[in-house]
């Protein structure tokens, strides 16, 4: 990725520019010291004359009010603010009629900015104050007074914070009064210009120490430039929050949010004194010391899927290029390209004005169709359909270019979403809540509701980044998320009624991503990037997620890896220097895969002994147990040494009942409540009841005998053995009351026993057709045979 810049010969300004901005893809206001503000046509190449300020008034800063106003998405920006060195900021019509001018600092007025729904401009200037006003002009309040200039000031991504400079401090200071302020030393020297996105949260600066750095929004460092010759004297992210502009003396650099540079570029332009990135992200704007306007376009973008190299090179053209028989294709576009998506044998490119489809197997007669909104923000990819989302909404398309659904949520805002914060897979759609960041909506892809019973998934501390896997049924579809303690979490997300289990599965993680064929996840948890062979695990028999884990030492990938994408059985991960890494894993367990979503049992069995990995014989005990194959579960867990379970497992084969198998294989699972309901429903009372008494569940167990009227003896039996055992006296006065008088009589126990299984077996043999029992594959194993009650 590189950028390709355009300066005129001459400069159309006399003096420094000192602030530009877009009002659409193809216009840009700019403002000088020669008193004028110039508006630019990119489409016709004409520069005209807006309005010229009076001679006492030199433009420092300028912001266009946003688009979206009041619910509203206007087509353009209809008015800006212009700050000035006399200290006030003037509200200024785009026909460049002065609405209003406004005293507001004693000194120049460095820096204004709208916030992002347009209710409130915050401003700062050489007296140290930072102040709030509202949209038509009027002071709300005088947020923080600083005993030196504050240079520069952004608006946090909810608009309840503000980020101001303050010599080498930066400092985040809430809305709201007695709320706790954010500070610290930033740089080195007088920290000039500061930038924080709504889309990725991340805060840019840049000081005259001649660096520029990012931070999370709690002030940690995530990158720090090397020292430049001269000041950075500008930087501003782009809309969606993936790149970032730089801006130096003859200097312009775009790089990667997390820190690194894509390219370097040295036009004569002497400082660079702001930044403007485009309404679609595909260009930027720069004000010049020299009197110039430097426009940059973003070129040479690349998408990668298996052999196929796609580059943009021009706005409206991509190369093609079949790394197996050399084959190059160019595709020509009518418009401008904005996003492109690369995955499942199909390139999305959304243009300004259309979305194009091409299929890897003919990239002659691709399918078009008409964008409502025009500037799409995310394309997210499925094998069955794609998701767009621009400022209108989400919209999910087939392949055929047929609308499937348009899912909505309650204070939906679609403009700070990106690939961490929305997923997708063949039918499920989740997405992240921005106002309340504990809680992910889940939809249905097809009809485009919530699926369920409604409800909404909601964690305890707020998620980071959220990821569907790709493979599999719906009802078994998962959904694996970090939150902001970096903890790994897996869930379901059929959520009918009852809360499903959410389960920690890894901690300190900093990056993860499903594979595109197989059920397998990988993430880089600490100094470990470690692949869950199946995550599926731990709803089967937790003690056996360790066992199906493939880790090896990350430290080669250096600080604050990302992993790109996980295809077939190689794993692509970006370093922090922007380099990029290919890991391959064994291509084995993606087989394995295979095999038991095909129900091949014989063949996963053979592929597991030819191996003769542990790893695979506990992804097959797993994957047989939750597909409840229970003669292969006995093969590989006996070939990974569990021989309690294995025993376990032939006892549940011994059992007269299919209700009592049912039940065991819940039990087996950990499913004890579902377990005990089951058994229950079906009448078989003393199975439910000694199902507790081999839990040491004595309270539930005597709980269901005196409800029943059936059985008190024999737990009040148990009981007392159990106590005997243990050398204890009884004191719980429930067993107290129910065992005065009662004389146990073990015999008399045994043959009610006896005759409960003897009319199991009846019932069982009454059945005409016995069905294999239905497992459902959720929660771990507890106890071993020996307590189980087998």
């Amino acid at each position: 990725m590189r950028l390709k810049t355009s300066l005129l010969k001459e400069p159309k300004h006399k003096e420094l520019v000192s602030c530009v901005g877009w009002t659409t893809a193809d216009e840009l206001y700019s403002c000088s010291d020669d008193h004028q503000i110039l508006k630019w046509n990119l489409l016709t190449s004409e520069t005209t004359r807006v309005v010229k300020l009076p001679d006492d008034t030199y433009p420092i800063d300028l912001h266009w009010l946003p688009r979206s106003v009041g619910g509203k998405k206007q087509s353009q920006a209809e008015s800006f603010v212009l700050t000035s060195s006399d200290g006030k900021f003037h509200l200024i019509s785009k026909v460049g009629r002065v609405e209003k001018s406004v005293e507001a600092h004693s000194g120049a007025v460095l820096a204004g900015r709208w916030n992002s729904e347009g209710t409130a401009l915050a401003t700062v200037g050489e007296d140290g104050q930072v102040k709030i006003w509202s949209k038509s002009g009027m002071l709300r309040s005088t947020l923080a007074q600083q005993g030196t200039p504050v240079y520069s000031v952004a608006w946090g991504p909810d608009s309840e914070k503000v980020l101001y400079t303050s010599g080498k401090q930066l400092i985040i200071k809430p809305l709201q009064p007695n709320v706790k302020v954010l500070q610290w030393k930033a740089h080195d020297g007088l920290i000039l210009k500061t930038d924080w996105n709504s889309v990725n949260e991340l805060i840019l600066s840049a000081g005259e120490d001649c660096k520029y750095k990012v931070w999370d929004s709690y002030g940690h460092l995530l990158y720090s430039s090397q020292p430049h010759e001269y000041p950075i004297t500008s930087v501003a992210w782009s809309g969606d929050g993936e790149l970032f502009a730089v801006g130096s003396f003859h200097t312009l650099r775009l790089c990667d949010k997390t820190g690194w540079s894509y390219a370097l570029e040295k036009p004569n332009t002497g400082s660079i004194f702001n930044i403007a990135w485009s309404v679609d992200g595909t260009q930027l704007a720069g004000a010049c010391g020299n009197g110039h306007v430097i426009f940059a376009h973003v070129v040479e973008q690349r998408w990668e899927w298996k052999n196929f190299e796609i580059t943009l090179i021009k706005r409206r053209t991509m190369q093609v290029h079949n790394v197996i028989n050399d084959a190059v294709d160019l595709l020509e576009f009518r418009d401008r390209v904005i996003k492109a998506s690369l995955n499942y044998g199909h390139l999305v490119v959304s243009t300004s004005l259309q979305c194009y489809i091409f299929s890897t197997n003919n990239w002659n007669t691709p399918l078009i169709f008409d964008l409502k909104e025009g500037t799409v923000t995310l394309i997210l990819q499925a094998e069955r359909h794609f998701l767009l989302v621009d400022g209108g909404g989400l919209y999910l398309y087939s392949y055929e270019g047929r609308l499937i659904s348009s899912p909505k949520f309650p204070g939906m805002r679609t403009d700070i979403l990106n690939a961490q914060t929305v997923s997708l897979s063949n039918d499920t759609l989740a997405v992240k809540d921005k106002a309340d960041e504990k809680v992910i909506y889940i939809f249905d892809a097809i009809s485009g509701k919530t699926l369920g019973d409604g409800k909404s998934l909601t964690h305890k501390t707020e998620i980071v980044e959220i990821a569907l896997d790709q493979k599999g049924l719906t009802n078994e579809r998962k959904i694996a998320f970090i939150d902001k303690n970096r903890d790994l979490y897996i869930t379901s997300v059929k959520r009918f009624g009852k809360e499903q289990k959410i389960i920690k599965i890894g901690t300190m993680v900093q990056t993860l991503a499903w594979n595109d064929t197989s059920n397998l996840l990988c993430g880089i948890q600490d100094t470990r990037f470690t692949v869950w062979y199946y995550p599926n695990t731990v709803y089967v028999d937790k003690d056996l997620l360790t066992k199906t884990l493939y880790e090896k030492d990350a430290s080669d990938f250096s600080k604050n890896p990302q992993i790109v994408h996980f295809v077939g059985n190689q794993i692509t991960i970006r370093r922090a220097d922007g380099s990029l890494i290919h890991v391959n894993i064994s291509p084995y367990p993606v087989i394995l895969h295979e095999y038991v979503s095909s129900s091949k049992w014989e063949d996963a069995v053979r592929l597991c002994r030819f191996v003769k990995d542990q790893t695979m014989w506990a992804c097959l005990a797993a994957m047989a147990v939750a597909n409840k194959d229970m003669a292969t579960a006995e093969i590989a867990y006996a070939s990974i040494g569990e021989i309690d379970k294995v025993q376990y497992i032939n006892s549940i084969k011994d059992l007269p009942s299919k209700e009592s198998r049912m039940a065991h294989m819940l039990l087996f699972s950990g499913n004890t409540q579902e377990a005990e309901t089951l058994l229950l429903q079906t009448g078989l009372i003393y199975q439910a009841i000694q199902v507790n008494i081999n839990l040491y569940n004595w309270d539930r167990a005597l709980e269901l005998a005196v409800k029943h009227k059936t059985h008190v003896d024999t737990v009040l039996a148990y009981r007392q053995k159990f106590l005997e055992d243990f050398g204890k006296k009884e004191t719980n006065k429930r067993f107290l009351q129910y065992a005065e008088g009662l004389e146990v009589d073990w015999n008399k126990i045994k043959a009610k026993i006896e005759m409960e299984i003897a009319k199991e077996r009846e019932r069982a043999a009454a059945s005409a057709t016995e069905a294999e029992p239905v497992f459902l594959p959720f929660f771990w194993w507890i106890g071993s045979s020996e307590h189980s009650g087998c």
